[in-house]
């Protein structure tokens, strides 16, 4: 079983037994629940160092369990959603989080070495303790991949041991009732490492906050099609089998990355196949999601679309993620927002009409000093203005989206539904992107999915007079052209907060053209932009 640091005789809780810990709990503020997480948590970490007997250590931490559960469901909402790579402060929050589903682990693992020990108070604790130990070690790696972070070798040495663990026992089948499953079913230690592995799986699926809880929940409910066994067969017509190392540092691979290790265990996917394709064809038949326990949080057309974006991830054959396999490749630069977009496709900053940019400055601060300007075509040195673009190893670039790994750890940050915009090197095209999925890399590298919008991207500047709440003055936006062959007509891409339907602009196209046009609807709206319809008036 795993090493533990040794206990620690100065270790002082705030509690020896269930009965003070349940009064300790009773004086805990919860109205301050950042306060509260750290105190729940120094009391926990408190706790896994003490010294005690195995029963009372249990006892206690079922008596914490559901105050750790409520603080934590509060910290993690707060995060969910935030842009990636995480600032510091909010990657020390993640860890924190993690560390307290960790330390809860740690109890229970003592509790098991305890039983291991000789401890006979326990004797019929031995599935309850396999299976909490099961629970907080994958809630650990749980909170990492929710907010799109690669957990690292220790968690995954440390989920895969407990699991060899509970298989030697074989204690992996029985189930154990947990009145905090919001399934309100029993779980099996297998159900719960086999959750983890293929919540890590579809991680890059670019999953919604209600998605993630979704699918976690039906993963509980289908323990029963879950196989994790030494040995495997399969078929070309098939689901193929995926693979898992029990001594390794990775999640699932498919079955041709697996060795011939004795550890190597397979999980065969033909069950995981035919429940989804039978769900899936009686949501089409005619059947609720709630008729087939597939929860009343999505309609059926949604429903059927995540079952065949789960099948596709995990039922099909399909090449590894430059997340899991970083690999050279074609590039593209990218940069973000759209002022930056702007002055890279325009080739200069985006300047408030009649005002003075930035390089038009420098300009004039060298004929000062110098007279003459000293080199003419570092006037729109973009990267020198602050107008950066990354370089990034493509995996996939279609006419509709791409996958997208960046070469290096940056400290610029991408968020969901966010604007961006990709080109090669030396190319004159320009294509726009939303940010649809983002994932951060052992590494440290950023890993994205880009829906892109239709059209050669114009640099415009905009401007309009107020309108309400409606934002006024000039701004930089996009222009994509008409495309009669596709019958998409002309769109702008412009802030959020200038969009009304009916509201009038002036717009200033290149070579000194302006034009007025009408607004009309909203077409696509993202966090930094929003896409809208337009007429020219004459």
């Amino acid at each position: 079983m795993l090493p533990l640091e040794p206990i620690n005789n100065l270790a002082a809780p705030a509690f020896n037994d269930a009965a003070s810990c349940t009064k300790w709990l009773s004086q805990l503020q919860l109205t301050n629940l950042t306060l509260a997480h750290a105190t729940l948590r120094a009391q926990v970490e408190e706790l896994s160092r003490c010294p005690m007997r195995g029963k009372d250590r249990l006892q206690i931490l079922e008596v914490l369990r559901e105050s750790v559960a409520t603080v934590q469901a509060d910290s993690i909402k707060k995060m969910f959603g935030k842009k990636l790579p995480l600032a510091d402060e909010e990657l020390v929050l993640l860890i924190t989080i993690s560390d307290l589903w960790k330390f809860m682990f740690i109890g229970y693992l003592r509790c098991w070495q305890s039983l291991d020990a000789g401890d006979s108070s326990l004797a019929a604790e031995t599935a309850l303790l396999a299976h909490r130990c099961m629970l907080y070690c994958g809630l650990q790696i749980g909170e990492f991949l929710r907010m799109g972070y690669e957990p690292d070798a220790e968690s995954w040495q440390r989920l895969h041991t407990v699991y060899a663990h509970i298989e030697n026992r074989g204690l992996q089948r029985e189930a154990v009732s947990d009145r905090f499953n919001r399934t309100g079913q029993a779980v099996s230690c297998r159900t719960l490492y086999v959750k983890t592995l293929l919540l890590h799986r579809i991680r890059l699926l670019g999953l919604t906050r209600n998605q993630w809880h979704l699918i976690d929940r039906w993963f509980d409910q289908w323990g029963d099609t879950y196989t994790v066994e030494p040995g495997c067969t399969m078929s070309r017509e098939d689901a193929p089998p995926l693979a898992v190392d029990l001594s390794g540092t990775r999640g699932l691979v498919p079955v041709q990355r697996a060795t011939s290790a004795a550890s190597m265990r397979y999980m065969a996917m033909v069950p995981f196949s035919k429940l989804i394709r039978v769900k899936t064809i009686l949501l089409q038949q005619g059947q609720s999601p709630q008729q087939l326990e597939l929860g009343d949080e999505l309609n059926s057309k949604d429903c059927i679309d995540l079952l065949n974006r789960l099948h596709a991830c995990l039922c099909e054959r399909h090449s590894e993620a430059l997340a899991d396999e970083p690999r050279d490749g074609p590039s593209l630069r990218l940069c973000s927002g759209l002022e930056s977009i702007y002055a890279h496709i325009a080739h200069k900053p985006f300047k408030f009409p009649g005002s003075v940019s930035i390089s038009e400055k420098e300009a004039h601060k060298q004929i000062e000093t110098f007279g003459r300007l000293l080199d003419d075509t570092d006037r729109h040195n973009l990267a020198h203005l602050g107008f950066l673009d990354d370089e990034w190893t493509v995996e996939d670039d279609g006419l509709l989206n791409a996958r997208l790994l960046r070469k290096t750890a940056s400290h610029e940050r991408l968020g969901l539904n966010q604007l961006v915009c990709v080109h090669k090197q030396d190319a004159k095209n320009f294509k726009l992107g939303v940010v649809t999925l983002l994932n951060v890399t052992r590494g440290g590298q950023l890993y994205i999915g880009l829906r892109y919008l239709p059209g050669n991207p114009q640099a415009v500047i905009i401007s309009g007079s107020a309108s309400g709440n409606i934002l006024s003055g000039a701004a930089a936006a996009l222009l994509l052209p008409e495309m009669p062959n596709l019958r998409i007509p002309a769109s702008l891409v412009i802030p959020r907060d200038w969009f009304s339907t009916g509201r009038r602009l002036e717009l200033d196209l290149p070579q000194h053209r302006n034009q007025s046009v009408t607004l009309g609807i909203s077409v696509d709206k993202g966090n930094d932009f929003e896409r809208v319809s337009f007429s020219v008036r004459s």
